[in-house]
C-alpha cells in the first residue's frame, strides 16, 4: 500500500491484511504521521472484501509499540491548540479502530507500553511472544490518562488489576499479562509469527458475516447497557440465516467437507 510516510507499512496476503509500525529506531515509538496512517490502513482494509482478518505488528525484535514518541511531546503537545489536534487526531485513530468490522490480532513482542498498550487493547486478540512487557507508565511521567482507555482497560482485566496497572506504572512480563487476561496467549519468540498467521488464517477461513456478527456482539459489550445497540447486531445475526454462507455451512457439514464461504 502506497503511504506518505515511511513509519508505517500495509499489505495483503492470503486475506490478511498486514499492518506493521515501522519505527524500531525508536522501538516503534508512535509519530503523528504514523497514526495518520493507521487512519487510511484501516478504512482500505475494511472497504477490501479480500480482507477477512487484519494482524498489526512492530517492525523489528525491540517493541510492538513503545508508546507515544516523546520526541514530539513539545512540538505537538505543548500549548492548547497542539494538544486539541492531538487529541483530535487520536480520537480519529480510535474511531477507524473501533469501526474497523473485521477481526484484528496484535501480534506483540518486545515493549508494549504506554499508548503501544492502548493500541494493543484496540485488538480482539492479543497473541504475545514470551519476551513481551506490558505496562502504563502515565504516573511516572504526569500525564492524565484517559476515561475511555481506563474504561476497556478495566473491562478486559477487572479492576483490581487495572488499578494496579495504572498505580503502580509498574512493567509486566507475559506470563504476567497472560494470567491477568491482558493477552489470549504467550509463545516462544521463534513461534510467533507462524502462530498469529495460522490463527489468522483459521478466522479467515470462517464464514465472514458469522464473524462479523460476533465481534459486534463482543464490541458493543464495551458499552454501557443504555447504549448498545442491540437492534444492529440482531440485523447482523439475521443477515447470517440470509445468507449463502449459512446453506454452504449446512451442505458441506453434510457432505464432510470444508465449507468455502465468500461473505454473502
Amino acid at each position: 500500500m502506497d503511504l506518505e510516510t515511511p513509519y508505517m507499512l500495509a499489505s495483503i496476503r492470503d486475506g490478511v491484511g498486514w499492518m506493521t509500525f515501522n519505527n524500531p529506531d525508536r522501538r516503534n515509538a508512535m509519530k503523528l504521521e504514523m497514526s495518520r496512517a493507521v487512519i487510511d490502513i484501516l478504512a482500505t482494509f475494511d472497504a477490501d472484501d479480500d480482507v477477512r482478518v487484519v494482524v498489526m505488528r512492530g517492525a523489528g525484535d525491540k517493541a510492538f509499540v513503545s508508546g507515544a514518541d516523546i520526541s514530539e511531546f513539545d512540538q505537538h503537545r505543548s500549548t492548547p491548540e497542539a494538544r486539541a489536534y492531538f487529541d483530535e487526531l487520536a480520537a480519529a485513530s480510535a474511531h477507524a479502530f473501533s469501526s474497523l468490522e473485521k477481526p484484528l490480532i496484535a501480534m506483540i513482542r518486545g515493549f508494549c507500553m504506554g499508548g503501544g498498550l492502548a493500541t494493543a487493547l484496540q485488538a480482539d486478540l492479543r497473541i504475545a511472544a514470551d519476551d513481551a512487557q506490558f505496562g502504563i507508565p502515565a504516573a511516572r511521567l504526569g500525564l492524565g490518562y484517559g476515561f475511555d482507555g481506563v474504561k476497556k482497560l478495566t473491562h478486559i482485566v477487572g479492576p483490581t488489576m487495572a488499578a494496579e496497572i495504572m498505580l503502580t506504572a509498574r512493567r509486566f512480563g507475559a506470563t504476567e499479562a497472560n494470567a491477568m487476561g491482558l493477552i489470549n496467549r504467550v509463545v516462544a519468540v521463534k513461534e510467533l509469527e507462524t502462530a498469529v498467521a495460522e490463527l489468522a488464517a483459521s478466522i479467515a477461513a470462517n464464514a465472514p458475516l458469522t464473524v462479523k456478527a460476533a465481534k459486534a456482539s463482543v464490541r458493543e459489550t464495551f458499552k454501557d447497557p443504555d447504549r448498545q445497540d442491540r437492534d444492529r447486531i440482531a440485523g447482523l445475526v439475521e443477515a447470517c440465516f440470509r445468507s449463502d454462507d449459512y446453506k454452504e455451512g449446512r451442505s458441506a457439514f453434510l457432505e464432510k467437507r470444508v465449507a468455502e464461504f465468500r461473505g454473502r
